[in-house]
């Protein structure tokens, strides 16, 4: 009897090996216009998002449609999002002429995000997302859902740019001097 079930799950194992192959070695790779689609998929998904600021006034991303945006994902507890935060603001002062809007979507409570902005003051949009951000920025090409995460998009609604990880004001720089 035990034979038996050793086979049965051994022909089990096979089927569906060979169905997971049969089912995937047909399908096409993702082209360049497939991959710029889910971007484009993914940044109206961003800018059709409503997320609290922190006085808890329900901020539309939209609003900065037609702007350069700079969305930096990040957290009060993460290392690296405290230590750009300086730089962010101080770009976002240099930019904010230039038709470029910095907003910083927060994963993390608004109660979090209002005790590290007593400490750093920021004059850019910071909005609560929760752990819910953490699926905008995956649709945004963050698949490893790590932070900070920074991305910048035209004022067309095309992402132009991406960076997992400490973004520093000279990639910033670099990834606007295209778009303003």
């Amino acid at each position: 009897m035990a034979k038996r079930i050793v086979i049965l799950v051994m022909l089990a194992i096979a089927g569906l090996t060979a169905g997971f192959w049969l089912g995937h070695r047909n399908q096409p790779a993702p082209s360049a216009s497939d991959a710029s689609d889910a971007s484009d998929a993914a940044v109206a998904q961003l800018l059709a998002t409503r997320l609290p600021d922190l006085k808890g006034n329900d901020q539309a991303v939209s609003q900065w449609k037609g702007k350069t945006l700079v969305v930096n994902f990040w957290a009060p507890w993460c290392g690296p999002c405290v230590e750009e935060m300086p730089e962010l603001q101080a770009l976002s002062t240099e930019f904010g002429t230039k038709n470029v809007q910095f907003v910083g979507i927060g994963i993390d409570t608004a109660q979090n995000m209002i005790a590290f902005e007593q400490k750093v003051k920021v004059d850019y949009p910071l909005l609560v997302a929760g752990y819910a951000g953490t699926d905008l920025a995956r649709a945004l090409g963050n698949k490893a859902g790590a932070l900070p995460f920074t991305v910048v998009i035209d004022p067309k609604g095309r992402m132009h740019y991406e960076k997992l990880g400490r973004i520093t004001s000279d990639e910033v720089r670099a990834a606007l001097k295209p778009l303003i």
